[in-house]
């Protein structure tokens, strides 16, 4: 006879234990949300009514889509983020929000009591707190950075993570079919916060500035931004003029911009702590860039972290080969300068001239060395050769740096040198991008003075690829028709300039031979897709290219610089 007390025993036993099997396996990490009404998410009620995104359709903040991309097969790439089973996401933002509001009206206590251990918090502000004519949001720059702060630390207090963003960029201003900044210093003292508190950091301005203008200033207008046409929606009869709010696609690409940057954050919880500071004021641990170059260990197999405040450090220096992985990071990229006056024709004690080699403001020597924020300068002013860097090492990364100077500003000089520009601003007149090395150049402004030559590479004939440049800015105060791209100081240079916006000041044949007819047939100088009133294809000189797609192709990062990942 069957026992049914038995049976109903081991059913529940066994629902049980799946039960539990099932809590055990599934934990979850929430990513909150904190924001304006970029992110906002318009359709829940919004605090105005559950048909609200109905009536203001197709109005769309980046967190409304965000969830949609959190799926199982892209759930891997977020494991040495969090350990958890899955993830949801809480989106708190809310329009006309500045940092101080969005605490004052108790939003941030709502996220603050449901914080647990290892949940995320994404933070967006600076759209209204820049609004400096509307009273009520507005929040000076100190108390921008103080709100930050607050937000970090008491996330920090549940063991969560935080994560600073900088503001989505506004659909202007345009300049040379680019994005420019409308956010003011917001996003450079977000910034700046993230690296005092050493926070999870990532610069949605930048990031939506370049997409964006990638994508072409007409369609981003008008499907990205909320600029409608009359009679299309039936909320906005008269249609509508709208370059900060989102309809949907441009919502989804910023969205997509926030996943992919939080694929890349760093395993640990917060980026690593600076091992010295350097500050002229003597509020450091050092007052001079070299003591701290100098007290860093030979052969140290960690990477070393240098804060260096803002401040003019009037210095001569070396970085040795024996010391690999150093990073530089400036508090403020235009007042944080590393300068020296030498230059190729000044005479040392034994009444010889220095040389070009000799003029160099820095040295770098040693290999995995990356620089954030800072102006590298040659003060000397035009009188000759007159370096700001020589790079030797390999693997050396510049982001959103300066380098100013006139003649020979920049010397990428390692023969087996591969170094990396992002984001940054070189100025000069003859050959002031001149050597060796392989080195890309992307997203950079590089500024053309009086008249002269942009580059003078050196390649080796064995080197696959030299100078590339891609995306870039080719700007300048000298007058039109009066600057070569390159002309080549050794017989083999390689030369090539992608996407890029060349001013009027670029001659039409583009490129000079340095009075050398063998080199028209060894050296590579190409043009990609370049757009602007110096870019004259049909009037280069016959031995340079047009690159075809295919050609164009293999002047990816990944191909370049092969083994070494620079973002």
């Amino acid at each position: 006879m069957i026992n049914m007390r038995k049976i109903i025993f081991l059913a529940s036993a066994i629902v049980l234990l799946c039960s539990f099997s099932f809590l055990q396996k599934k934990s979850v990490t929430t990513i909150f949300l904190i924001g304006d009404s970029t992110v906002a998410n318009y359709a829940d009620n919004y605090d105005k009514g559950k048909d609200y995104f109905k009536t203001r359709y197709p109005v769309t903040g980046w967190g409304q889509v965000f969830p949609e991309l959190f799926k199982e097969s892209e759930f891997k790439n977020f494991q040495h983020l969090f350990d958890a089973d899955s993830v949801r996401i809480v989106n708190r933002a809310r329009g006309g929000r500045s940092t101080r509001t969005f605490f004052q009206e108790g939003r941030w206590r709502g996220v603050f009591e449901n914080l647990r251990k290892g949940d995320i918090v994404l933070m967006q502000f600076g759209h209204n707190d820049a609004a400096e004519k509307k009273t009520e949001r507005y929040v000076n720059i100190e108390g921008f950075k103080e709100f930050l702060r607050l937000y970090v630390s008491q996330t920090r207090l549940k063991k969560a993570i935080p994560v600073i963003l900088t503001p989505v960029c506004r659909n202007y201003p345009w300049k040379y079919n680019h994005l420019e900044n409308v956010h003011g210093e917001y996003p450079q003292a977000a910034f700046e916060i993230s690296q005092e508190m050493n926070v999870h950091f990532i610069d949605l301005n930048q990031l939506s500035m370049d997409a964006f203008s990638r994508k072409g200033r007409e369609y981003v207008k008008h499907h990205y931004f909320m600029n409608l046409p009359p009679n299309k929606y039936e909320a906005y009869p008269d249609g509508q003029s709208d370059n900060t709010h989102f309809q949907p696609e441009g919502a989804k690409v910023v969205a997509q911009l926030v996943f992919d940057a939080m694929k890349k954050l760093d395993p640990s919880e917060a980026k690593p702590i600076f091992d010295f500071v350097v500050a002229e004021d003597g509020s450091g641990d050092f007052t001079k860039v070299q003591d701290v170059i100098d007290a860093i260990p030979h052969m140290r197999k960690k990477r070393t972290f240098v804060f260096i405040k803002k401040g003019t450090y009037q210095e001569k220096l070396m970085l040795p080969s024996t010391k690999s992985n150093i990073s530089f990071v400036g508090e403020d990229v235009k007042n944080t300068i590393l300068t020296y006056d030498d230059f190729a024709t000044k005479k040392n004690k034994f009444g010889e001239e220095i040389g070009t080699s000799g003029s160099s403001s820095f040295y770098v020597y040693g290999s995995g060395f990356e620089a954030t924020n800072i102006t590298f300068e040659n003060s000397s002013g035009p009188v000759g050769q007159a370096v700001a860097v020589r790079v030797d090492g390999d693997k050396v990364k510049f982001e959103n740096c300066r380098f100013l100077g006139f003649q020979d500003t920049l010397y990428p000089h390692g023969r087996e040198s591969r170094q990396y520009y992002k984001n940054c601003y070189i100025e000069g007149t003859v050959d002031f991008i001149f050597g060796w090395s392989t080195a890309v150049f992307e997203d950079c402004e590089i500024f053309c003075k009086t008249k002269g030559y942009i580059t003078a590479a050196s390649t080796e004939k064995d080197t696959e690829f030299g100078f590339v440049f891609l995306n870039c800015k080719i700007t300048g105060d000298a007058a039109p028709d009066t600057y070569y791209l390159g002309r080549p100081w050794r017989d083999y240079a390689q030369t090539v300039f992608i996407n890029c916006e060349l001013g009027n000041h670029i001659k039409p044949e583009g490129w000079h031979n340095w009075n050398k007819t063998n080199a028209e047939k060894t050296a590579y100088y190409g043009e990609y897709k370049n757009l602007g009133k110096g870019f004259s294809p049909t009037q280069r000189v016959s031995w340079s290219h047009q690159l075809s797609t295919k050609e164009a192709e293999k002047y990816s990062l990944e191909n370049i610089f092969k083994d070494w990942k620079v973002n």
